[in-house]
């Protein structure tokens, strides 16, 4: 097993062998295996575990559990938070195991890039690649959604692609690895667990071999999308980069047949659907000066062009906590926080990336989000509230760049339009005891 996992990470070029890197453990065998195999191969690392609060004792018994290993056997860093997901969640209106996907990655990221690992590493493994070739399957999708699970995306890897779940776990018991077995895994009302002990169970009665034979279609689709996507390369005349705009070819489009499915092809990187796709096409006839928005772009029908611009790039989460404890934060902005007595020989900087407050007057955890219609505040030097949509009138905000301001919030009150103004309720004043510094750095 040990020669398989570190040839399989060299083939596949994932990291070099003195880079360290963040491991994704939930207490679970597969992830606590590849802990093992880490420590086996003399590869640098250190621990990721996510509490979601979502299973009582059982969530905190699994940090327990990862904590200990992490220290008395390992001796590696382990980094654990807790999140409110199912919070986070309804704030969100997303289910829960979203929800709880997009906090684990924004928080591996945060850990990455503030302690400069070289990678995250998940314990994804060939039982999952078909898992998910099944999943995005019914749900529908395009060629790149039945092509499994990439080894390699961005900063996450996933080096434990090689092995199956019987003979990950055949491991564990070899080499007496500690594990938490998660009770939600058996309960079929998740999607994943149905296909895992439903569907496949009846495949293999079917075919015995229908894992060999799938991930041998996986691997031809992937070597299909590679072919499509060089092919679509070769078209890229028709789109054109004006500044920050991007512009393609009406004219040309027109000449690409299904129209629609080119285009999504081209502008699903800037958010938009197949569906939107479609009216976007139907729009090209008559529709001039007609406008399209996805989560983060624009689309504007003009009379020769699409032209697409960005109007900012939200992540997956829109509210982030800060806690009281928390002296750097990475995303969604790279912020510096601090505490600091109040005495005579204090001086405020006016930067407007910087805030100062009151410390005493604030409510953790704060609030990290984005401004929605309604938003008001009392801006400083003001002892009446004004309309967010009115201040950035005043402040000749640009309409692009209002979608990219972010407003932290004590207690859901407003305390800083970052970057532009703090509000009058939280300054410091001459009873301020405490101050509580934010510097938003690049």
């Amino acid at each position: 097993m040990i020669d398989r996992f570190k040839n399989f990470i060299q083939e596949q070029h994932l990291f070099a062998a003195k880079d360290k890197i963040l491991l994704a453990v939930s207490g679970g065998v597969d992830s606590m295996a590849m802990m093992e195999l880490f420590h086996q191969a003399g590869y640098p690392f250190a621990i990721a575990h996510c509490n979601f609060s979502l299973r009582n004792t059982e969530s905190d018994d699994d940090e327990l559990l990862v904590r200990t290993i992490a220290k008395e056997k390992y001796s590696a860093e382990c980094f654990c938070k807790r999140f409110d997901t199912k919070s986070y969640a309804k704030q969100q209106k997303l289910s829960v195991q979203e929800t709880a996907r997009d906090l684990r990655y924004e928080w591996f990221e945060q850990l990455r890039s503030l302690h400069k690992f070289t990678a995250i590493a998940t314990a994804h493994h060939k039982d999952d690649q078909i898992e998910t070739f099944f999943i995005n399957l019914l749900r529908g999708t395009g060629i790149a959604g039945l092509t499994g699970i990439p080894q390699k995306q961005n900063h996450v890897i996933r080096p434990m692609l090689f092995a199956s779940r019987s003979e990950i776990e055949a491991f564990a018991n070899e080499n007496k690895i500690a594990f938490r077995n998660d009770s939600s895994n058996a309960d079929n009302k998740y999607l994943r667990n149905k296909i895992r002990h439903q569907l496949l169970p009846l495949l293999a009665e079917l075919n015995p071999n229908y894992a060999a034979t799938l991930q041998q279609t996986i691997g031809n689709l992937h070597h299909t999308e590679h072919i499509y996507r060089e092919f679509l390369a070769q078209q890229n005349p028709l789109v054109e980069t004006n500044g920050e705009e991007v512009q393609i070819s009406i004219s040309e489009l027109k000449k690409l047949q299904p129209c629609a499915h080119y285009l999504y092809e081209y502008i699903a990187c800037f958010g938009f659907n197949a569906a939107q796709c479609q009216d976007i096409c139907a729009g090209m006839e008559s529709n001039s000066g007609k406008q399209f928005f996805s989560a983060t772009s624009r689309l504007l029908i003009d009379r020769q062009h699409l032209i697409i611009e960005r109007i900012g790039t939200p992540p997956a989460v829109e509210h982030y906590r800060i806690e009281a404890h928390e002296k750097n934060i990475t995303l969604p902005l790279k912020l510096q926080l601090s505490n600091h007595k109040k005495t005579e020989k204090t001086q405020l900087k006016l930067d407007k990336d910087c805030g100062s407050f009151d410390r005493d007057k604030l409510i953790f955890p704060l609030t990290l989000r984005r401004w929605k219609q309604g938003d008001y505040f009392y801006p400083l030097g003001m002892k009446s509230r004004k309309k967010l949509s009115d201040f950035f009138i005043d402040t000749k905000i640009p309409r692009t760049e209002k979608s990219k301001i972010w407003l932290l919030c004590s207690d859901d009150k407003i305390m800083w339009v970052v970057g532009h103004r703090i509000d009058e309720r939280f300054k410091v004043d001459e009873e301020t005891k405490r101050i509580y510094k934010i510097v938003v750095s690049a």
